[in-house]
């Protein structure tokens, strides 16, 4: 008897070994200032209504989003959030049942929530959108110093401030933000037209950020041509539309953003580096305003819900949870060792590390 429970014992450890082996790779990515009430509940009929942001054309938004059942109505914006991870992945942070996810920082804006989601802490001198370059290492970079990811880590963001944030001078990865050419010394032809096509593209926020349309492919060529392990993508327009307060050119960048991640998973699930092997997360900086709709464009310490976060991951070897219905209180900063655990690493840095997020596995 004690000799075949060894023998299960020894079978069970090997087994866990393996399964928490499977993890190879992990995609990161985020939509900034995506409001959780749009993800989990879609379109606002009340700001849908509202003439000041539908854009004078509700008859499309209604058309294109709206169901009575609020099912329906989430995945009719975000079909692959919730027809794909929804059933084989885990969503936090729907606040109607508890589930609670906040920035830790107390400003509730971009750099400081980028730099909490890679740091894994806060440093609450950061506490403006030009700070210059973070001096505290990154998740990103940490995982670029380990052999066996070395030169395997890549980041593409819309937003030059991504720069600074990673501080690409230090980093050792490339961080590709906003106008920076893609590609390197040695373009491939894909990379050469996105490069022509961003220069001459139309420019609505200046030279501070582009269209998620070119962040979005010049990261799926270097998938495709570097094969990273660990890929991030910062999409910005569901925050510049906001900020405008165009509801519909904001529904409709979450909703690309959701069809660009439909596209990158089945791609993923198509490679034999990948497939089965590759973590996908995806969150935001910041929250928005909803206790006064009108506060739906803006956020920071000014808008009272505007901490209010929330969070989609989907891997091998965890728990296809769906929608996450119980009482918790999860932080930002946890998405740093988060990242780090899920492919095997232990994120030391020169500052604290908040832990990582148990209630995944």
């Amino acid at each position: 008897m004690k000799k075949n429970l060894l023998l299960f014992c020894i079978l069970a450890m090997s087994l866990g070994v393996k399964a928490q082996s499977k993890i190879e790779n992990i995609i990161i990515v985020t939509t900034d200032g995506l409001r959780w009430q749009d993800v989990f509940k879609g379109m606002d009929p009340e700001i849908a209504n509202n003439k000041k942001f539908n854009q004078r054309d509700s008859a499309y938004l209604y058309e294109k989003y709206w169901s009575e059942n609020l099912e329906e109505r989430r995945a009719k914006l975000l079909p692959f959030l919730w027809g794909t991870i929804g059933k084989q992945g885990q969503i936090f942070g729907n606040r109607d049942y508890g589930c609670k996810v906040d920035n830790a920082n107390p400003y509730w804006f971009s750099y400081p929530g980028y730099s909490e989601i890679f740091c894994g802490f806060v440093d609450e001198k950061i506490n403006t959108n030009s700070y210059p370059n973070n001096p505290h290492e990154n998740v990103l970079e940490f995982i670029n110093h380990q052999p066996q990811f070395k030169g395997k880590v890549a980041a593409f963001g819309a937003w030059n401030a991504f720069d600074r944030i990673l501080n690409e001078p230090r980093a050792g990865f490339p961080v590709v933000a906003a106008f920076d050419k893609c590609g390197g010394s040695n373009p491939t032809a894909n990379e050469q037209l996105v490069n022509s096509m961003l220069e001459d593209s139309y420019k609505p926020w200046g030279e501070a950020e582009c269209l998620d349309v070119f962040t979005n492919y010049a990261a799926f060529e270097q998938l495709k041509i570097k094969k990273p392990k660990v890929l991030y993508i910062a999409y910005g327009e569901t925050d510049e539309w906001a900020h405008a307060g165009q509801y519909r050119d904001y529904l409709n960048a979450a909703h690309q953003v959701d069809a660009w991640l439909q596209k990158l998973w089945e791609y993923v699930q198509s490679q034999s580096q990948y497939k089965d092997k590759t973590a996908l997360l995806i969150t935001v900086d910041h929250g928005r305003g909803n206790q006064k709709k009108e506060e739906w464009t803006s956020h920071g310490q000014s808008v009272a819900d505007a901490h209010e976060i929330w969070f989609a991951i989907m891997a091998p070897g965890l728990a296809a949870k769906g929608e996450v219905q119980q009482d918790l209180q999860l932080y930002q900063k946890q998405f740093a060792q988060t990242i780090a655990s899920l492919i095997g690493l232990d994120f030391k840095a020169n500052h604290p590390v908040a832990e990582a997020i148990k209630e995944i596995h």
